[in-house]
């Protein structure tokens, strides 16, 4: 299973929220820089990094801190956050993103993220499938829908889709577990690549992702609050 840690954005510095409430921001570093580099040299590859600022205004606004990661590390990235037109893929695409994440793109406007899909490939466009009591949550989790996360996840699915990040808004930030059940169940109902996200506590939780078959998982708070420490991570990558 492929760990991923998490940086958040917002102001251009690196944040964490409880359940997507940005009344709850707590800024961890003024340098996501200096914080990825030390995700680097404890010899992780990956990286996903979220716009909550693009989240909010419905366009890409940290792209400065994606191209300073990029230039800087080798780290692969996965970028989310804001990216709602062609000009904001091309803009994240163009500052070193490996992969986009899209959400609330995938909700509200199918086509678009389909002709994504079709013109970059599986491999760069990740389905955001993020829920707040299995319905989807978009623009920055502050708007809900009345999409079930399975089905939405098995319709992307039949168009091509294999990598799903797949977040429980109830857990993350919450340091209280991974939503197992959750992704028990759209593991035993669709093929795809699942990549878990929210509640990740301690090395117990990954393990028990591991066991349950996730393609990855992201870890945030619970790095950045020390409950995982970067030595930990090293040697289970």
């Amino acid at each position: 299973m492929r760990i991923i840690p998490a940086i958040d954005i917002i102001d251009g510095k690196c944040v964490r929220l409880s359940k997507g409430d940005y009344d709850t921001k707590k800024i961890y570093n003024e340098n996501p820089l200096e914080v990825a580099k030390s995700f680097e040299d404890a010899g992780i590859q990956y990286l996903h990094l979220v716009d909550l600022d693009g989240a909010k205004a419905k366009h890409i606004v940290n792209h400065k801190v994606l191209e300073q990661i990029s230039n800087n590390t080798g780290l692969k990235v996965d970028f989310g956050g804001g990216l709602k037109s062609n000009e904001d893929l091309r803009i994240a695409f163009d500052c070193g993103a490996q992969q986009i994440t899209g959400g609330s793109i995938a909700a509200q406007n199918r086509e678009l993220f389909l002709e994504w899909l079709q013109t970059y490939g599986a491999d760069k466009i990740i389905l955001g499938a993020d829920c707040m009591n299995r319905k989807i949550a978009t623009n920055g989790w502050l708007e809900s829908s009345e999409l079930d996360v399975l089905k939405f996840i098995q319709a992307y699915e039949k168009e091509g889709i294999t990598n799903v990040i797949c977040t429980d808004i109830s857990k993350d930030g919450m340091l209280a577990g991974a939503s197992n059940e959750l992704y028990t169940e759209i593991l035993g109902e669709t093929n795809i690549n699942l990549i878990a996200s929210g509640g990740v506590s301690s090395m117990k939780d990954l393990e028990d992702l591991i066991e349950i078959g996730c393609e990855g998982a992201i870890v945030g708070k619970a790095i950045y609050e020390g409950n995982i420490s970067l030595k930990e991570l090293e040697r289970l990558c």
